[in-house]
C-alpha cells in the first residue's frame, strides 16, 4: 500500500479539495499554455500546428500524471511538497523551451519532460509505496515505460528537423498507449484495471481547475491584444465578442461536461478506466480547443474589419470546432447517447469556415460565438424538464408528508 504518512487522510479523501500547492503548481501549466499559443501564432502552418500539438501533448501528459499522483498522495506532507516543487521547476524549464522546442532548445524540452516523468515515478516507486505493494508494482511499471519512451525523447532532442518530430511522435505513442494496455511488462502478471485508487471529488476538481486555467489564457490573450490596439468601435466589438466566447466556453464545460463527468464516475465500479477515458485522454482535446480559440480571438481582434487568410480562418474556426467535438465525444462515452445540439454545431462551424473568407474577421468571430451560445441555451432547455420533474416530485413529497405524520 501507499506509505501511510504520504497518503491522503481520512475516509472522505474523495471529498477533499485541491491543496494550495496544487494550485501553485498549475500556474506553471498556465505559462506553458501561453507558450503553446505563441508557438502556434508564430507558425500558422500545418507544420506549425503539428509542432504545437506535439508540445501540448507532452505538457499535458506531465500535468496529467502529476494529478493522478496527488490524487492519492497527501500534498500537505513535506516530502510530497518537495516533490511538487521539484516538478514545478522541471515544468517551468519545459515551458521555457516550448517556443524553440523544434529549434535550439529541443534537448532542454525533452530532458525536462523526461526528468519530470521519471523523477515523479521514482519517488512513487521507492519512497511513497511499501515494498511488495500493488502501488509499488503500478508505479514501477509506469516508470519502466517512461524510461523506454525516454530513449526516443532524448534521441529526438539530439536530432533535427523532421527526424525530431518523428522520434517524439514515437515517444508520445508509447506514453499514450501505455495506460490503455495497463503497462504490461514481460514476465509480470497483468494488472487489474480496478487496482488504481481514485478520489473522485478531488480528481474532477483538479481537471475542472485546469480547464479554468486554459480559459484564463483566452482572457489574457484577449486583454493583451486589445490593450495594444487603438480602442475603436471595431476593436471594442471584437473584444466583446471574444469575451462572450470565453464565457460561453466556461458555461458549456461547467454546466454540462463537468457535471456529467462527476455523475458518471460516482459509484462506478470501473470508474478508473472511465476516468482515464474522460479525463486523461478526453480533456486534452478540451484544452486544445480552448487554446485554439484563444489564438483565434487574437487574430480577430488584430484584424477585425479585414477578411481572414486561409491559415488564419482555419485557426479561428478550429477552436470552437475542436472544443465541441471533444464535448460530443465525452458525452457519447459517458452516456452512450449522441448530443444532437453539438452534432448540429459541428457542420455549422464548417459552414462558417467555408463562407468566412468573404466577410470581415469580426463577422466570423461573432457567428462562432453565437453558435456557442445557441448550444449553451439548448443545454438549458434540455435540462429544464428534468429539473421540473424533480421539482414536482419534491412538491408531492411535501404534500404527503403531513398526512403520513397524522396517520401515526
Amino acid at each position: 500500500m501507499v506509505n501511510g504518512r504520504l497518503r491522503r487522510r481520512g475516509d472522505d479523501a474523495g471529498a477533499q479539495r485541491a491543496a494550495t500547492l496544487e494550485l501553485f503548481y498549475d500556474l506553471v501549466f498556465v505559462f506553458a499554455v501561453t507558450q503553446v499559443s505563441h508557438l502556434l501564432l508564430g507558425h500558422l502552418t500545418w507544420a506549425g500546428a503539428g509542432q504545437a500539438a506535439i508540445v501540448l501533448l507532452a505538457v499535458w501528459w506531465s500535468w496529467n500524471y502529476t494529478t493522478w499522483a496527488t490524487n492519492e498522495l497527501d500534498p500537505e506532507t513535506d516530502s510530497v511538497r518537495l516533490l511538487l516543487i521539484a516538478l514545478m521547476l522541471g515544468s517551468l524549464l519545459m515551458a521555457i523551451a516550448v517556443p524553440h522546442a523544434f529549434g535550439e532548445r529541443g534537448l532542454l524540452f525533452a530532458t525536462a519532460y523526461l526528468a519530470i516523468q521519471v523523477g515523479r515515478h521514482t519517488f512513487l516507486t521507492f519512497v511513497a509505496a511499501d515494498r511488495g505493494s500493488i502501488e509499488r508494482e503500478q508505479a514501477g511499471r509506469i516508470l519502466a515505460w517512461f524510461l523506454a519512451a525516454g530513449v526516443f525523447w532524448i534521441a529526438g532532442g539530439l536530432a533535427e528537423g523532421a527526424s525530431r518530430a518523428g522520434l517524439w511522435l514515437l515517444a508520445l505513442a508509447l506514453d499514450y498507449i501505455a495506460p490503455r494496455i495497463l503497462f504490461p511488462l514481460p514476465g509480470r502478471p497483468r494488472l487489474p484495471a480496478g487496482s488504481w485508487h481514485l478520489a473522485t471529488g478531488h480528481f474532477t476538481e483538479r481537471f475542472g481547475l485546469i480547464v479554468i486555467a486554459a480559459i484564463g489564457e483566452t482572457i489574457i490573450l484577449t486583454g493583451a491584444t486589445t490593450a495594444g490596439r487603438e480602442l475603436d468601435a471595431a476593436t471594442a466589438a471584437a473584444f466583446t465578442s471574444a469575451f462572450a466566447g470565453s464565457a460561453a466556453l466556461w458555461w458549456l464545460y461547467f454546466t454540462s461536461t463537468r457535471e456529467l463527468g462527476e455523475r458518471f464516475l460516482d459509484g462506478e465500479a470501473s470508474r478508473t478506466g472511465r476516468a482515464r477515458d474522460l479525463y486523461t485522454y478526453g480533456h486534452v482535446l478540451i484544452v486544445a480547443g480552448i487554446i485554439l480559440t484563444a489564438v483565434g480571438d487574437e487574430l480577430v481582434i488584430a484584424h477585425p474589419l479585414e477578411p481572414l487568410g486561409s491559415a488564419q480562418l482555419t485557426a479561428v474556426i478550429s477552436g470552437p470546432l475542436l472544443f465541441l467535438l471533444a464535448q460530443l465525444a465525452l458525452h457519447l462515452r459517458a452516456t452512450r447517447r449522441v448530443d444532437y445540439a453539438r452534432l448540429a454545431a459541428v457542420p455549422t462551424c464548417a459552414a462558417i469556415g467555408l463562407l468566412g473568407g468573404q466577410v470581415p474577421a469580426l463577422v466570423v468571430g461573432a457567428a462562432l460565438v453565437a453558435m456557442l451560445i445557441a448550444v449553451a441555451l439548448s443545454d438549458q432547455v434540455a435540462a429544464r424538464p428534468a429539473r421540473n420533474r424533480l421539482g414536482s416530485l419534491s412538491r408531492v413529497f411535501r404534500l404527503i408528508r403531513p398526512d403520513r405524520r397524522a396517520s401515526r
